[in-house]
């Protein structure tokens, strides 16, 4: 009885389990010196539960090394926004040390675009993981491609409907900071939009991944 009642956690491949240590890993590099304290929670505490979870939930739905790795290199993008709130991401100083050039003089943008960067990756990889939840469930890949838009354009929405709550609940400068709208006011529609594109380029890239 005391064996049966034991949790047991789940048998991973070695590579399962080194995808979610490089996601550890970056997850705990992104706390040292964090420059922004108090929005942080709001970003990684969400990552730290699927870390916790990830065992339960690739034995759920057991998905392959490659589907694993797009979920993963989707969370490292937010763990490296979350360190800097998205909208101080420093990109332009890493350029500047890289190449000595002005990025922004370069591409003429008067925004950080890091936010969107990281919202049309969303899109591009959501689609090989559901594509292969909807396999275990028994859909075809034609299904399962439709059921990627959807999900992509589900969990916008309700990420949106989730910063529109925070703004209601948490202090205002805490808000601002992490919806990172930056002064746009339809920054809601263009990251579901860029999510969008982005699934439809991963339907693109499965669908000719199939033909090759």
């Amino acid at each position: 009885m005391a064996l049966e009642a034991r949790t047991v956690i789940p048998r991973l491949r070695g590579e399962q389990w080194a995808w979610l240590a490089v996601l550890a890993v970056a997850l705990i590099l992104a706390q040292i010196g964090q420059p922004y304290p108090d929005v942080a929670p709001l970003h990684h505490i969400p990552t730290l539960v699927l870390l916790v979870a990830a065992p339960w939930l690739l034995k759920r739905w057991p998905i392959g090394d490659r589907a694993l790795g797009c979920v993963v290199a989707f969370f490292l993008l937010h763990t490296l926004g979350g360190r800097y709130t998205y909208s101080n991401v420093p990109y332009e100083e890493w350029y500047h040390s890289l190449t000595g050039g002005d990025f922004a003089a370069l591409t003429g943008w008067s925004r950080n675009h890091y936010d969107r960067l990281v919202h049309v990756a969303f899109g591009v990889l959501s689609v090989p993981p559901v594509v292969e939840v909807a396999r275990l469930k028994g859909v075809g890949r034609g299904g399962g491609l439709w059921a990627a838009l959807g999900f992509v354009l589900a969990g916008s929405c309700l990420y949106e409907i989730v910063e529109w709550g925070l703004a209601l609940t948490v202090a205002g400068d805490l808000a601002d900071d992490y919806n990172g709208q930056q002064g746009d006011m339809w920054d809601a529609q263009k990251d579901m939009t860029l999510a969008l594109l982005g699934a439809l380029a991963g339907v693109v890239l499965t669908l000719a991944g199939k033909r090759r």
